[in-house]
């Protein structure tokens, strides 16, 4: 299915249905879709009308990437998380069949449930015959979503100890600053000299591969500072990480201060930045010094 998302080329949802664990589930895109929509499209669940909380397995669709000619980036579950805790391992097994088979495009994947994807992709390594592909598949990208630093400090390490061609981040709906730097004691950004993917050969490799960033969208959205985008853009070209703004949400805002007559204080005052994007995904309006702030990571070859 073609999408609007400026990360990626397409959406595929093996899997439908979620449930909320953190505050960046409160304005769920993809739960206001299935509100909508899904009471006519899917058959009654216990005799009611199936929620977005009932996750859904799709076996229909699993092969539908095998028959996409032109390689492409392909976002895996945009209406859903891989790795909740009703999609049966062996599910998952087979989506990441077919995303073996069909090694012509790239899969990038998110979870806000790094835990399971973390111990699923170790044991995915541990139990491979040795005649199979090769893991971690390097036509995928995995990555975590985060809203803060407190998903960011929980996460991120989740997701730095899971094997993977490509490691990312998505901080969107971001709803406050975020420090990549200083994550959980831990310098998610720096190159990593000793183990990890530099495999101790003294060859540095960020942690991290790719950083996306962007506000809440949404008649709901939540405020978002335009200095965040600034200081995650700096720390990420201060450790050569890729960074890709996506958008400014729908109620971005910057702060400035104003001298308070003639004493040594000022206040404090917000400026609402008003933009015809609904999502301020429009390069064109942002503040000069954001735009073409859209770089993607190193694959690797």
């Amino acid at each position: 299915m073609s999408t609007n998302i400026a990360w990626t080329d397409e959406v595929w949802n093996p899997t439908t249905g979620c449930a909320k664990v953190s505050s960046g589930c409160k304005n769920c895109y993809a739960e206001g879709v299935a509100n909508r929509f899904w009471a006519r499209q899917y058959p009654e669940v216990d005799g009611r009308p199936r929620r977005f909380t009932d996750v859904q397995c799709h076996p229909d669709r699993l092969e539908r990437p095998l028959h996409w000619t032109k390689p492409r980036r392909v976002f895996v579950n945009s209406m859903s998380d891989l790795f909740h805790e009703d999609v049966p391992d062996e599910f998952i097994d087979r989506v990441f069949d077919v995303i073996a088979l069909a090694e012509k495009h790239t899969f990038q994947v998110l979870t806000k449930r790094p835990e399971r994807m973390r111990d699923y992709v170790k044991r995915r390594i541990e139990e491979r015959p040795f005649y199979m592909v090769p893991w971690p598949l390097p036509n995928v990208w995995l990555g975590v979503s985060v809203e803060d630093q407190e998903t960011a400090d929980a996460r991120i390490p989740e997701l730095l100890a899971t094997p993977a061609a490509v490691r990312w981040v998505s901080l969107e709906p971001q709803l406050g600053p975020v420090d990549l730097t200083y994550v959980d004691h831990i310098n998610a950004l720096y190159p990593d000299w000793v183990g990890g993917k530099g495999g101790g050969t003294g060859a540095p490799h960020p942690l991290l591969d790719w950083v996306v960033q962007g506000g809440e969208s949404g008649a709901k959205a939540r405020p978002f500072d335009v200095q965040w985008a600034r200081d995650m853009r700096d720390q990420c070209e201060h450790e050569m990480v890729p960074y890709f703004l996506k958008q400014l949400g729908a109620k971005p805002y910057s702060e400035w201060e104003r001298a308070i007559g003639s004493t040594p204080f000022a206040e404090v005052r917000r400026n609402e930045l008003t933009l015809k994007s609904r999502a301020g995904a429009d390069e064109s309006e942002w503040p000069e010094d954001l735009r073409q702030c859209r770089a993607w990571p190193k694959v690797p070859s």
